[in-house]
């Protein structure tokens, strides 16, 4: 039998306990179809790619993202706010964003995130000045070939009630909830190998009603969804369920049926060691998005700790707003740095940070079955990594911790689906000159910068 990709002569990190030194993967329909450390006895094949001893992962799982954010990085009268004051500055900017923008947005999220060895993301699209955005979105993923889990994100208090965001960005509870139907049955894929999956988003506690949070719960339940939200992220949200709730932020959480294994949350820094505990036992997940929360000064959940209590963990890059890059591979070897730094040296391996990378994400989709590893059968989602001879000059003994330990790495071959989407270091993206071109009009139209 021919397969469709050969990769050869390659240091294999299939899954958490399964490495292949000197190996080889096939590929066919798109499927991991066998895996080999002879080079005699792999398959003939219609494309063959040598990895020349480098390290081939899973594609990493991206589990907390807010893609429009490109539009406004590095912002300049924000970049030394809070959290809030990050956020008041930038939502009437947002207000802007239309399909175009986000279309653009999409794209150029996407392709950073392939370059950065990242092969699904999610999505929290969560300000919708007008309507049909996330169909954009899904338009994107389709032309640049990305696997796609976009959340329906939400908020419905403005300014006006008590919240952060100006009204021209929320939408009322009606509106929210049939475009959600509505997203379900035009672009939710529940069959093994989806291409593009949808959850439900509010976005955080102080930004939606309580409706919202109970009916979302219902839906995912009803259409066999994800659920995703900010928890726990600042300590002005327990400031503000205390005086709403009369609670904190994840008892809060639990009260509107969110403790489920349907749901991950994003963020998690400030729950006690209980919260912990009980969502773990509850089946929730968690992303950390480590750089995100360093750069705006707001702490970071302690992923070590979850994963000893039992909770899963992945990774997010959260939005280019605030963390300005969309690097997975920057965001594995922060969250390495952090374990290591808050619990010495011990605590953490480049292993560890992978597996969060890969499997933590895979399992915050609820999509561990098919992606995040490359055991037989898996999507063909992977990456041959590639760093320069002078920056791996001496690592000869450990190529998964040399991954991480010696800067930069990137991603030189990219594929998903079994389609190769980045090779020799640069997308394949037929019209991606067109696409930055655009996206800077529009990143100018957004900032208000034609004026």
């Amino acid at each position: 039998m021919t397969v469709d990709l050969l990769i050869r002569d390659a240091y294999l990190y299939i899954d958490r306990d399964w490495e292949v030194a000197n190996g080889w993967l096939a590929i066919r329909n798109g499927r991991v179809h066998a895996i080999g450390d002879r080079a005699g006895d792999a398959p003939a094949a219609r494309t063959v790619i040598s990895a020349r001893g480098r390290l081939v992962t899973p594609g990493l799982v991206n589990a907390h993202h807010h893609m429009y954010q490109n539009l406004t990085r590095a912002y300049a009268p924000v970049t030394n706010g809070t959290l809030f004051e990050w956020l008041k500055g930038l939502y009437p900017l947002w207000a802007g964003l239309d399909e175009e923008a986000v279309y653009l947005s999409t794209c150029v999220a996407m392709v950073e995130l392939l370059m950065g060895g990242c092969t699904t993301s999610m999505d929290h699209m969560y300000v919708h000045p007008r309507p049909f955005l996330i169909d954009a979105q899904f338009r994107a993923a389709r032309d640049v070939g990305f696997r796609f889990h976009a959340t329906r994100g939400s908020m419905t208090r403005s300014v006006e009630d008590g919240g952060l965001p100006p009204a021209s960005v929320v939408q009322d509870e009606d509106t929210i909830l049939a475009d959600s139907e509505r997203l379900v049955a035009a672009f939710h894929d529940p069959a093994p190998g989806a291409m593009g999956r949808v959850a439900l988003a509010p976005c955080s506690l102080f930004s939606v009603s309580e409706r919202i949070m109970t009916e979302s719960a219902r839906l995912a339940e009803k259409h066999d969804l994800r659920l995703h939200t900010h928890l726990a992220e600042d300590p002005d949200e327990d400031a503000y369920c205390a005086e709403i709730y009369g609670c904190t932020p994840t008892e809060y959480f639990e009260r509107v049926g969110w403790a489920s294994p349907r749901s991950w949350v994003a963020h998690y820094i400030y729950p006690t060691g209980d919260e912990i505990d009980r969502l773990a036992h509850a089946g929730v997940c968690t992303a950390q998005c480590p750089c995100s929360n360093m750069m705006i000064g707001g702490g970071t959940a302690d992923a070590m700790d979850m994963r000893r209590r039992g909770m899963r963990v992945g990774l997010g890059c959260d939005g280019s707003a605030s963390t300005d890059h969309a690097s997975m591979w920057l965001e594995t070897r922060m969250a390495m740095l952090l374990g290591r730094f808050r619990h010495g040296p011990h605590a953490m391996s480049a292993r560890d940070a992978l597996d969060m990378a890969t499997r933590g994400g895979a399992a915050c989709l609820g999509w561990e079955d098919e992606i995040g590893h490359l055991r037989l059968g898996a999507c063909a989602d992977l990456v041959i990594w590639s760093m320069s001879e002078v920056a791996a000059a001496g690592a000869l003994s450990d190529p998964v911790e040399a991954w991480l330990r010696c800067a930069p790495a990137v991603a030189g071959t990219t594929i998903v689906n079994g389609k190769v989407l980045v090779a020799d270091g640069v997308p394949l993206l037929a019209n991606l000159g067109d696409i930055l071109r655009d996206h800077a009009r529009e990143a100018r139209r957004i900032q208000r910068l034609d004026g």
